[in-house]
């Protein structure tokens, strides 16, 4: 992903309100759940992410494949 896509995209999703959490595709199949948006800090291509628990983590822009900013499907107003 290019630096300028991930950081507003990250920036956007970390944003939202009410916050929804998003799901982070690695490079390397991995996935990683952002559950709460004042727990992640984007800046210049880069991230930390303090996972439950405390647990850091790093990751760039180049290791992340795409964002999954949606988990659960929206409803049609006509159901």
């Amino acid at each position: 992903m290019d630096r300028e896509t991930f950081d507003s995209t990250l920036q956007f999703y970390r944003n939202r309100t009410p916050f929804q959490p998003f799901t982070l595709v690695m490079v390397s199949g991995d996935r990683l759940e952002v559950d709460h948006g004042m727990a992640l800090g984007v800046r210049e291509g880069v991230a930390l992410y303090v996972a439950p628990g405390g647990v850091p983590v790093a990751f760039d822009h180049e290791g992340v494949s795409h964002i999954i900013g949606d988990l659960v499907p929206k409803r049609s107003s006509d159901s």
